[in-house]
């Protein structure tokens, strides 16, 4: 066997220089350093027993440092190392169907993690030269919003609403839609108590939902550093599928602890407090997250990144500093409403509230043409359902207003886990729109909608596929439905 000649081979025998600090002070969640002179703003630093930080604060005399681990084996005096990149995390196909926590670590017992390549969590927002219209529709599944609050592939939809009122199960309903809509998904929770996150997971699970989502994780008790770049991690991974052509669902749950890691992070930082006693650039840390959202240009493969941020407010207080912050960000808003909520009207969306500024651009014109008039008439409804609670005598018109926006309001009620398709949506909400529910009592509107979705499941497939195209309805086609439906309704047992 011939051996390498090593007595011949030429080593490179210059020092390799390598900056090293030192350990100021610990505190909770971040370390000050001293002694990196050449350290760039959001660099990554070592630090011993494998923790890492982020240079957050980089000053003359010294850094603020964002720790990205449990700090209690740190000491002042201790070493910290450049590491000469910023922080990044892995991405690829080998993240499908996985739970992991910001740093790319596994939390499923399910192996080491395989991935394709590692790109950084800081990513600049695509030019607008860069960006196509939204045109496409991302089906939730849910009527109310499909209906009259629609949303587009690439758009930034907000959810916000006081606590306990159904914001995660409304974004956990639009995941389990994109099983036949080829939409990848993201779920990123931030901040959450580690069994909500595990209920989550198992729901997703059961659902066979997680065959197609990535789950990024942190958990209440994690540092307040894992929560703050948690949503930036969770991006970066959508971007890398979004970069191969492909449509991705984010979904930020929620950015009201995000917003509070930071500002946690900003005080021990002695950086200055803005409004509320938050620091001055929390509208920015939103901003260029959410700004990531697009959808691309035909000629970078028509990807698109929709995102579905969630905020909680307090006490329905839809103006405090966050809450506007974030609504002035996105492109329109859903609003659950507590005493809808209370009233037992699921999914408590408040459509006086709610609005989406793009995604009625996106909508099938199947139901601009089923749906145009509901919004209107339910908000006819609304305003007349509190007059009439003064035991105003009505007059025939104003009763008939009310018994039609009570059975719109029965109609749009719809249990957890049961989004529907478009057929079956198209062909409820025409019945309707028609008033072939208004004859009903409210107690057997649940049952008669039940049997006008099962008819729909007749439609012949050109009828389906003429539903997702940009005609609009044709007469033909409007008729079919309505004779289905009377049909289905013909056929309810009598009580």
């Amino acid at each position: 066997m011939n051996l390498p000649d090593f007595a011949n081979q030429a080593y490179d025998t210059r020092p390799c220089l390598q900056e090293t600090g030192i350990v100021t002070s610990v505190s909770a969640g971040i370390a000050k350093v001293s002694g990196l002179p050449g350290v760039g703003f959001e660099e990554l630093l070592e630090f011993p027993h494998g923790l890492h930080g982020i240079a957050f604060n980089v000053d003359e005399e010294e850094i603020g440092v964002v720790l990205l681990g449990d700090s209690w084996q740190l000491r002042a005096g201790d070493d910290v190392t450049r590491t000469g990149r910023v922080m990044d995390v892995p991405v690829g196909d080998g993240l499908i169907g996985r739970v992991i926590d910001p740093l790319g670590n596994p939390l499923d017992d399910l192996g080491d993690l395989v991935f394709s390549q590692r790109l950084p969590i800081e990513r600049p927002a695509r030019g607008i030269m860069e960006r196509a219209p939204v045109t496409v529709p991302l089906q939730t599944g849910i009527k109310v919003i499909d209906a009259l609050i629609p949303i587009g592939r690439g758009q930034r939809e907000l959810i916000l609403g006081d606590r306990q009122t159904g914001k995660t199960a409304l974004a956990l309903d639009t995941i389990l839609n994109q099983r036949e809509h080829n939409v990848l998904c993201i779920y990123c929770a931030i901040g959450q108590r580690a069994s909500g996150v595990a209920r989550v997971v198992a729901d997703l699970r059961a659902k066979g939902a997680l065959a197609y989502s990535v789950v990024v994780v942190t958990e209440g008790s994690d540092p307040p550093g894992l929560a703050y770049i948690a949503p930036y991690a969770a991006t970066s991974i959508a971007e890398h599928f979004m970069e191969q052509g492909r449509d991705v669902l984010i979904v930020y749950d929620d950015l009201t602890h995000h917003a509070r890691a930071y500002r946690e992070l900003s005080l021990l930082l002695r950086r200055p407090p803005g409004r509320e006693a938050y620091p001055g650039d929390i509208f920015y840390i939103h901003s260029r997250l959410l700004e990531r959202a697009t959808h691309l240009h035909a000629d970078l493969g028509g990807g698109s990144l929709t995102a579905l941020p969630i905020i909680e407010t307090e006490a329905q207080n839809m103006s405090a500093y966050i809450p506007t912050n974030l609504i002035s960000i996105t492109d329109g808003q859903l609003y659950l409403s507590p005493r809808l909520f209370e009233l037992g009207i699921l999914p408590a969306v408040d459509v006086g509230k709610s609005v989406s500024r793009v995604g009625g651009k996106a909508q099938y014109a199947a139901y601009r043409a089923v749906a145009g008039s509901l919004k209107l008439a339910y908000a006819q409804f609304e305003e007349l359902e509190t007059f009439a609670r003064f035991g105003t005598r009505l007059d025939e018109h104003t009763r008939r207003i009310i018994d039609h926006g009570l059975r719109i309001r029965a109609c749009l009620k719809q249990p957890e886990f049961d989004p529907l398709p478009i057929e079956a949506q198209i062909m409820v909400l025409l019945a309707l729109t028609e008033g072939l529910f208004d004859d009903l009592p409210l107690n057997r509107i649940r049952t008669a909608e039940q049997a006008v979705r099962t008819q729909s499941q007749q439609l012949p497939a050109d009828m389906r596929q003429r539903f997702i195209s940009a005609r609009k309805l044709a007469e033909e086609d409007r008729q079919a439905l309505l004779q289905l439906a009377r049909h289905a309704l013909a056929d309810l047992p009598h009580e």
